[in-house]
């Protein structure tokens, strides 16, 4: 790490726990002021943003169609950001929740109280609106954020960061509980993993599988994330066909960039000549290439031969593998073996169908009738995310305001000492 880097890191370190402690007293008004204010602002500099993105847009054309989607920002895109940050504003603040209160029989007072975690650190690729995704999240949970975002789209980032910090001061909050990296040397995400001498508590990467491979191999903190996006749309026997075409197409083709979009169609043998043969004709007839395994080809000879690396592959891609199996025990199985535990949707008719699906897919998000694509904290109500979990300690699903809390135990007495 160059001298330069390591004086950045070491100032940002310096600055994030005093940060963190002000935000932590912070009031209610106090950030959702904050997270106004930015929406304004956000707003009356639209066009300064829409021209800085365009031009780190122009510059990656090389890059692939899937790349370039998540870099670019449009007047809408814009527009999201702004109100992402009202409808968060708008949320309950979490911190002082009481999750939980009781009394023991000595007089003593328990209650569970919501806290912010402290500092947390997001490093993410490609998307500029993470940036605001990151800092409202963060501030409203109470947190001072530290965000580094990725080369390609740090000019559009940066200019986000500042509107951003302009408005927590305006609220008179600190501006560094919302500190931006502006160096693109490799060598800080490294300095961030290591935890800065215990400035950071928490690390949340959103990118490609490599990023966050990194992260998870790498940090001495802890690590908020999921790897891969194996999605799963099961159509059961009972599946009504418009329904089943419908949310196959939305799974799988509505964006096939993002995390939640579906890599393998399942569909129950009892059901198999019925629903294959349209469902696939729609696929094609939007470009998609299918992969199918035995008894999937011998209905469809067309469909390309599936293999086994097929069925854990997140292609990230107009490219969708297709199984046979056997009602909803054999599509709970085969999630459980190849899938990642993102998101898995049921379509079917057959309440029971549905419910057992529901109660047997262990995966942070499971639909009934619906499109994967609703994995998006935006689509919960939440306003925005910071990723989806699917881990099975403090956090699952979409990564939202009450994801960056933790908690403590508050107790009252009267005097009372241990016998």
């Amino acid at each position: 790490m160059s001298d330069d880097v390591a004086t950045e890191m070491a100032r940002i370190a310096g600055a994030a726990r005093p940060a963190a402690a002000l935000m932590r007293a912070a009031s209610s008004e106090a950030k959702n002021r904050a997270l106004l204010a930015a929406a304004t602002a956000i707003e009356q500099n639209a066009a300064a943003i829409l021209r800085v993105n365009a031009e780190e847009v122009d510059a990656a054309q090389d890059a692939t169609p899937a790349f370039i989607d998540r870099l670019s920002l449009t007047p809408e895109g814009v527009g999201a950001m702004a109100s992402a940050l009202r409808t968060i504003a708008a949320i309950k603040d979490p911190v002082g929740a009481v999750i939980a209160d009781w009394e023991r029989p000595n007089g003593l007072k328990f209650q569970r109280v919501r806290t912010p975690i402290g500092v947390v650190a997001i490093i993410y690729e490609s998307r500029p609106n993470v940036t605001i995704d990151a800092a409202v999240i963060a501030i409203k949970a109470g947190n001072a954020a530290i965000l580094r975002g990725g080369s390609e789209c740090v000019r559009t980032s940066l200019l986000l960061a500042r509107l951003f910090q302009l408005s927590l001061r305006e609220a008179g909050l600190p501006e560094t509980a919302a500190q931006f990296i502006e160096t693109t040397d490799r060598a800080a995400v490294g300095a961030l993993l290591s935890g800065l001498d215990g400035a950071i508590d928490l690390v949340i990467p959103r990118g490609g599988k490599s990023l966050v491979a990194r992260v998870q191999k790498e940090a001495r903190v802890a690590v908020l994330s999921h790897l891969d996006g194996i999605c799963h749309v099961y159509l059961d026997k009972d599946a009504d066909i418009a329904k089943a075409i419908d949310i196959t197409i939305n799974s799988k083709l509505r964006r096939t960039g993002v995390c939640g979009s579906a890599e393998t169609l399942l569909i129950d043998r009892a059901g198999l000549n019925r629903l294959l043969p349209p469902v696939a004709a729609a696929l094609r007839e939007k470009s998609c290439e299918l992969r199918g395994d035995v008894a999937v080809r011998a209905i469809d000879p067309a469909i390309a031969p599936a293999s086994d690396e097929d069925w854990s592959t997140e292609y990230l891609a107009p490219i969708l593998a297709i199984a046979a199996v056997d009602g909803v025990e054999g599509a709970i199985a085969h999630i459980a073996r190849y899938g990642s535990s993102h998101t898995e949707t049921i379509v079917t008719e057959n309440k029971s169908a549905a419910e057992r699906f529901l109660a047997g897919v262990d995966s942070a998000i499971v639909l009934h009738n619906a499109s994967t694509q609703f994995a998006d904290g935006g689509e919960f109500g939440f306003g925005a995310e910071l990723g989806i979990a699917t881990g099975r300690l403090h956090a699952r699903g979409p990564v939202v305001v009450e994801e960056l809390t933790t908690y403590k135990t508050v107790i009252r007495g009267a005097g009372q000492v241990r016998p």
